[in-house]
């Protein structure tokens, strides 16, 4: 006589995953052996050396670098032979120089100084000492310093007249949108990352100014944007490894 066959019971699978099981908390979900959630929120994210999602201050990453150095090549190469750029480039200038009172044109070209921007710049850069970002204060005024360096060859190479001047030459690129930009920002950066928007809209302000006025033509003010955006890559960086060494000697 047969035995009737006994029910064996179900074995587990060992493809099946493990974190379909139901979860302790809210039966029948799936959750994480650990308890962590699902993914790390972004400002938690460690990041890379190229300053990729979870930065904090944002850093320029090579696609924007490289844009701003093919722009400021262009740009420099139209300046040199007169072409089609800087031809558009002059018929735009003419028509915005003194659309607006020679007052308020004046007052934006002046944040480009360097006896309002310096300034700013030499505060921030007390407040980082300070607070103990020796190399962050250093970058921002090496930055500083490199202003001229680039310019003043840049100036004498392609001795570009002025709008209002054309006997004077020396124009391209604008020394005073790269002086605002770099203080600005460099600022900003020292100081707190809310203080960004703050430092683009003094740098427009300068450019608008210095275009509206008639102290120099747009492609100027284009080219300092582009000549300066590698320059603030320095402290940037300094400031976040700063900050990651700091947090690491906290953890330790």
């Amino acid at each position: 006589m047969r035995e009737t066959p006994r029910a064996e019971h179900p074995q587990p699978r060992p493809h099946r995953a493990v974190a379909h099981t139901p979860g302790a908390s809210r039966s029948g979900t799936p959750h994480r052996s650990d308890g962590r959630p699902p993914h790390t929120p972004r400002g938690v994210r460690q990041p890379d050396p190229l300053g990729r999602p979870g930065t904090t201050p944002p850093v320029p990453g090579r696609p924007a670098l490289f844009s701003a150095l093919v722009a400021l090549a262009v740009v420099t190469w139209q300046v040199l032979v007169h072409g089609p750029l800087a031809r558009l480039d002059e018929r735009v200038s003419r028509a915005l120089v003194d659309t607006v009172p020679r007052p308020l044109s004046e007052l934006g070209a002046d944040l480009g100084n360097l006896t309002v921007a310096l300034p700013v710049l030499a505060c921030a850069m007390a407040y980082a000492l300070w607070r103990g970002r020796r190399a962050a204060a250093l970058y921002a005024g090496l930055a500083m310093a490199a202003v001229p360096l680039l310019v003043i060859p840049l100036k004498e190479w392609t001795a570009r007249p002025g709008p209002l001047e054309p006997w004077a030459h020396g124009y391209y690129p604008s020394g005073h949108t790269a002086t605002a930009m770099v203080a600005y920002f460099g600022a900003a950066f020292l100081v707190s990352n809310r203080l960004i928007p703050v430092a683009a809209v003094l740098t427009a302000v300068t450019g608008t100014g210095l275009v509206l006025r008639g102290y120099h033509w747009p492609l100027d003010v284009l080219a300092s944007l582009a000549l300066c955006l590698p320059l603030l890559r320095w402290p940037v960086l300094a400031t976040r490894y700063g900050r990651r060494d700091r947090a690491g000697g906290a953890r330790g």
